[in-house]
């Protein structure tokens, strides 16, 4: 099949979860023979090949505003691929459900990814909860498919909406690193550091997870991965920190990111919005053992394979962390856990292949 994917940043990844998605399946796919475009922000992504991992890739104008960015673009993207024949569209973000009609107005079947309930975040302002209200209405009845990457998503359509969504995970990564490169640069030794990964937004709690670890006892270090493009007051306040243990890395993706992935002692996933979080998936595959906040997202994800705190009780986390810092029997133990878990549940091969027959199914309906 002839498949474009767009309403994402692009690839290779450089920014959060849509994009670590994408990096996984679309290259999957060309594997499969599939002849895969992926369509990706001028603004963001600097890679001049035509071609990624046997991807072709197409960099389109956007503009860059908060707001903006994300519907501008892929408005650019199913307008340029207006007269492409695709057999399959694919569009992450229920944010762009209105340009489903786009390509099926020219007879491409239209798969939308929703991810989870972006109202809930709090960078939007009321005209941005209502646009993205709006916009999970229209993906009940404009795109030709809907999916959803939690069942709790797909609950959420089938209750509000009655519409029957597909439900798809994310897959976790199955390799083995070894190598230790940006631990050398941050000057960091394999399990001595305790790690968190996510936009730096308030919803994401990277200030109770600063907060916390600010109060524990331990040598150890707190490794915060992540930034945010439109989030500066809210990262200057959590890098004012006075604790030394504390290390703001940025952006970290590809081997260096695996590697952070890979040594850490134990990691954090202090997300409270949105479906499946791909480095939740990512550090359960790494064997980690996880601290999850206590969120029905978290529970479909990690079942009993994970720790929880409260959502509410800062203190509850502080606790929690310095429990697992004290205790490496118990973070051992919960490694090996997991490790057999996601490796059941969340196999990249078998999320590709789902993704490949409902591509195949719609395009032989239309």
């Amino acid at each position: 099949m002839k498949i474009a994917i767009m309403g994402i940043r692009g690839i290779p990844a450089n920014y959060g979860g849509f994009e670590t998605f994408i990096e996984n399946l679309a290259p999957r796919l060309a594997q499969r023979g599939h002849q895969v475009t992926v369509y990706g922000r001028k603004n963001i992504i600097d890679y001049s090949e035509p071609v990624y991992k046997g991807v072709h890739i197409k960099i389109l104008p956007t503009i860059s505003h908060k707001y903006l960015d994300t519907v501008v673009h892929t408005l650019v993207c199913v307008i340029y691929s207006f007269f492409i024949k695709y057999d399959v569209v694919f569009i992450c973000n229920s944010a762009n459900a209105a340009f489903a009609v786009i390509p099926r107005l020219m007879g491409k079947p239209t798969v939308l990814n929703v991810d989870g309930l972006e109202w809930k975040r709090q960078k939007w302002n009321a005209l941005g909860k209502a646009f993205y209200r709006i916009s999970e209405f229209l993906a009940t009845f404009l795109p030709t498919a809907i999916v959803s990457d939690a069942r709790m998503v797909q609950q959420y359509y089938k209750r509000k909406f009655g519409k029957y969504s597909i439900y798809i995970p994310y897959g976790a990564p199955q390799v083995t690193v070894t190598s230790k490169e940006i631990l050398n640069r941050l000057g960091l030794q394999p399990r001595q550091y305790v790690l968190y990964v996510s936009r730096m937004e308030p919803e994401n709690n990277a200030h109770r997870v600063v907060a916390a670890f600010e109060k524990v006892k331990t040598d150890k270090k707190l490794v915060m991965v992540g930034d945010a493009p439109y989030s500066s007051d809210y990262i200057r306040q959590l890098r004012a920190t006075k604790d030394p243990r504390i290390i703001f890395s940025g952006y970290v993706f590809g081997r260096g990111y695996y590697e952070l992935q890979a040594h850490a002692y134990f990691y954090i996933q202090a997300t409270e919005v949105g479906g499946t979080h791909p480095a939740l998936l990512e550090a359960m595959g790494f064997g980690n053992c996880v601290l999850a906040n206590d969120v029905p997202e978290h529970r479909e994800v990690l079942g009993k394979a994970g720790i929880y705190f409260s959502r509410t009780d800062d203190c509850d986390l502080a606790e929690k962390m310095q429990e697992l810092l004290y205790d490496n029997f118990k973070v051992t133990r919960y490694r090996n856990v997991v490790r057999e878990y996601v490796h059941k549940t969340y196999d990249w091969d078998q999320i590709v292949q789902q993704y490949e027959m409902l591509f195949a199914k719609i395009n032989r309906k239309s």
